[in-house]
């Protein structure tokens, strides 16, 4: 599929064959992470022009046609204008050439916006699951909007900070292959948890340890919710056929009542209400013999599929048993995967392979 030019509207009379221009909108631990590699990828000799001429975040933006030094981005946005001034679509396009919108916020105004960008010509490259992940309407739009523009959209970043998930499901149906079910520990942060949680010391010690590696969301409680899960195994369910709805997940929450309910700077001092409840799941377990994993599963019966996301207690020999750290691991069953599934692990979470595998999609698209 060629790239197409921005719309006629928009487009410069002169564009730039070969140039590749990158607004990223978002400057966090991922985008952060992003910007530092951007920067060094100018020590590379890749072949390409790639020029960052915009960045901003939800308090300020910055912009420059002619091209903004990666390592200076941060710096410039606390004495740049209001975000909302600036369209990063102005930038993109004064030079002409390939346009790509990087999205690494955790905004739904934003992801609203994706399928405008990709209307424009302007490709989307993204971390967010909030475009593919929510409400079925958005992910028609988009892929719609994809199809008709010839715009790409790029989401490697959204299940497994970059694994091979989506590039596999999407192979397996292009060759043929109908997938039956797929199950995994899609979560990072809660990988991390339940591998590192040994039912003796506090399960709140652990979130903390989580939430300051960078593993856990901004507001933790959207992974232990299974919230985060479901969307990725929206995204997940979509890629393989299935055209879900958000309710046709069913979630178990592991956040109480109580907690829920607390504004997002009070929670600190209550995680420990985390404690008793899981002490008594990792001591069921652990007289089984079994392992705690937080699993979201896929399954095709009688024509019906069911979607689930929630802890489980697995046998130590349970492929989804296994594992360490944050890394994820998903098994597919397919029409040639019927008997014994295929099983991708690795790394699932953390800002700078979710920086990488942004970067490798915008890589992916200028070479395109």
């Amino acid at each position: 599929m060629r790239a197409q030019s921005p719309s006629r509207a928009t487009a410069p009379t002169q564009a730039r064959a070969g140039a590749v221009s990158v607004a990223l909108l978002g400057v966090g631990t991922v985008g952060h992470a992003f910007l530092q590699r951007l920067h060094h990828l100018r020590a590379v000799d890749t072949g390409l022009q790639i020029r960052l001429v915009h960045v901003s975040n939800s308090r300020a933006a910055v912009s420059d046609p002619e091209g903004l030094q990666a390592g200076e981005a941060r710096r410039l946005l606390t004495s740049a204008g209001d975000p909302h001034s600036a369209d990063p679509a102005t930038a993109l396009h004064a030079r002409g050439g390939t346009a790509i919108v990087v999205d690494a916020t955790a905004s739904d105004a934003v992801a609203r916006r994706h399928s405008r960008w990709l209307a424009r010509g302007v490709h989307v490259v993204t971390a967010s699951k909030l475009g593919r992940g929510d409400a079925l309407a958005r992910w028609r739009e988009i892929e719609q909007t994809r199809r008709h523009s010839g715009a790409h959209y790029g989401d490697s970043a959204t299940v497994g900070a970059g694994l091979p998930l989506l590039r596999s499901l999407r192979a397996l149906r292009e060759g043929g292959d109908g997938i039956s079910s797929l199950a995994g520990v899609m979560s990072g942060s809660l990988a991390w948890l339940f591998d590192s949680y040994d039912g003796l010391r506090p399960f709140s010690g652990f979130l903390r340890q989580a939430h300051a590696a960078g593993y856990t969301e901004p507001d933790p409680r959207e992974d232990l919710s299974g919230e985060d899960v479901r969307r990725k195994l929206l995204i997940l369910a979509r890629a393989s056929g299935f055209a879900l709805e958000a309710g046709d997940v069913e979630v178990e929450s592991l956040v109480p009542p109580s907690l829920a309910a607390l504004p997002r700077v009070d929670l600190d001092g209550h995680w420990s209400e985390l404690d008793v409840p899981m002490r008594e799941r990792y001591a069921q377990a652990y007289r089984r013999g079994e392992r705690l994993r937080h699993v979201a599963r896929l399954q095709v019966v009688n024509g019906r599929v069911r979607a689930k996301v929630g802890l489980e207690s697995l046998p130590a020999e349970d492929p989804l048993a296994n594992g360490c750290g944050t890394d994820n691991r998903v098994a597919i069953w397919s029409d040639r995967y019927a008997v014994q599934p295929l099983v991708i692990q690795g790394p699932g979470a953390g800002a700078d392979v979710t920086a990488a595998a942004l970067l490798d999609d915008v890589l992916a698209i200028a070479r395109h």
